[in-house]
């Protein structure tokens, strides 16, 4: 049967041939994005490069490690080289600073324990940047994300990848419907990081053997606090850590500097039993501490519910699903109550500990790998 049959599908599920099928591919300028381009060159697909330089380059190009550095576009731009495809750099730093760094500096002042990595896929990515795939008259968008993307009764699904140790689904959840019927994920099937690297190797790309980022791209180091003082002078302002029963146990350098279940660090020995950061009470410049017990939530409050189950969210009074509260938690059962179309509370079965204000609460298909959509905790 011929390719421009209406009944066959080319891998990315368009009726006709790779070379007449455009594919934009979003390249970070690690590993996985640029296997996603040399697979799709390799097939035969109209491929075009995007990498997006997301803050300033003249601290991209001294920091590693990060996925949108100076050395990353570098990176990206060989394996476009390399491979003989079109790649553009496209200049999204105040866009990025707009939608994600400025909300993560003040959600963190608010005490809460942001995750701007999601509002980078939400409102950049998969906002901004499928615009640009789109204006380039792309039919579709690929990115190097370890989730899957499988067609339903009902049109395209979110699944969890084939190997759960690189599953990125937690941070994806906020993906809408139609993002989804123009993206695809060509790695999520993979087993492991190991196949990824062997077809690195495979297409002799440039970036085969390059380490996985693991900071947030603009927290070098992971210290949080130093960014924030950075883009909020006098934000580290001292207070009182006190314990829940009002006891003032010392003083502290700036509400910024703890987290929500943090134990270490706090600068208050001699005490016999082991205390827990409770609560931050920004308001009064408080570090609130208690016991272990304390931290132990069952109700979650979940706002900015993007949906992607088949029957709407408010049809049901309830739902039975499984839940992610923190990305590096598996699933556990919980009960789904909708208020609203974008708000619920979920009832955790078994209390979850250090459930936090700005973190994802993630729901899945219990037993199943389907992503049901998700929201963000609040108080």
């Amino acid at each position: 049967m011929p390719l421009d049959s209406p009944h066959t599908l080319n891998s990315l599920g368009f009726a006709k041939p790779p070379a007449e099928t455009r594919v934009v591919v979003a390249m970070s300028g690690g590993v996985d994005s640029s296997v996603v381009a040399a697979q799709l060159v390799g097939e035969g697909y109209d491929v075009v490069g995007v990498t997006l330089q997301l803050y300033d380059h003249g601290a991209a190009l001294a920091k590693k490690g990060a996925c949108c550095a100076g050395q990353d576009i570098h990176d990206a731009r060989r394996v476009a080289e390399a491979m003989g495809f079109p790649h553009y750099v496209l200049d999204y730093e105040n866009t990025f600073r707009d939608a994600v760094i400025e909300e993560f500096a003040d959600s963190y002042l608010a005490g809460a324990t942001p995750v701007p990595c999601i509002r980078c896929n939400e409102r950049v990515k998969f906002r901004d940047l499928l615009e640009t795939a789109r204006d380039l008259e792309a039919d579709c968008m690929a990115t190097g994300h370890y989730i899957q993307r499988r067609m339903g009764p009902n049109g395209p699904e979110l699944h969890c990848a084939a190997d759960p140790s690189r599953d990125q689904s937690y941070f994806l959840f906020s993906t809408t419907s139609e993002q989804l019927s123009y993206l695809r994920f060509p790695l999520g099937h993979l087993p492991n990081k190991d196949a990824t690297r062997a077809l690195a190797a495979k297409y002799g790309l440039p970036v085969a053997d390059k380490p996985d980022s693991q900071d947030i791209c603009f927290v070098p180091e992971g210290n949080y606090a130093s960014v924030i003082e950075k883009l909020r002078p006098g934000a580290a302002e001292p207070g009182q850590i006190v314990h829940a029963d009002g006891r003032v146990l010392g003083r502290h350098d700036g509400v910024i500097h703890y987290t929500i279940g943090q134990r270490r660090g706090l600068g208050i020995g001699g005490l016999s039993d082991p205390l827990y950061v409770v609560r931050l009470d920004v308001e009064n410049r408080k570090v609130v501490v208690g016991p272990k017990e304390m931290l132990a939530t069952r109700i979650v409050p979940v706002r900015e519910i993007n949906w992607l189950g088949d029957a709407p969210l408010t049809s049901r009074s309830e739902w039975a699903v499984s839940v992610k509260v923190r990305s590096t938690r598996p699933p556990r059962e919980a009960i789904l109550r909708p208020v609203s179309d974008a708000e619920a509370k979920v009832e955790l079965l078994t209390p979850e500990e250090g459930v936090s204000p700005g973190q994802a609460c993630v729901f899945y298909e219990t037993g199943g790998t389907r992503v049901l959509g998700g929201g963000w905790i609040c108080r």
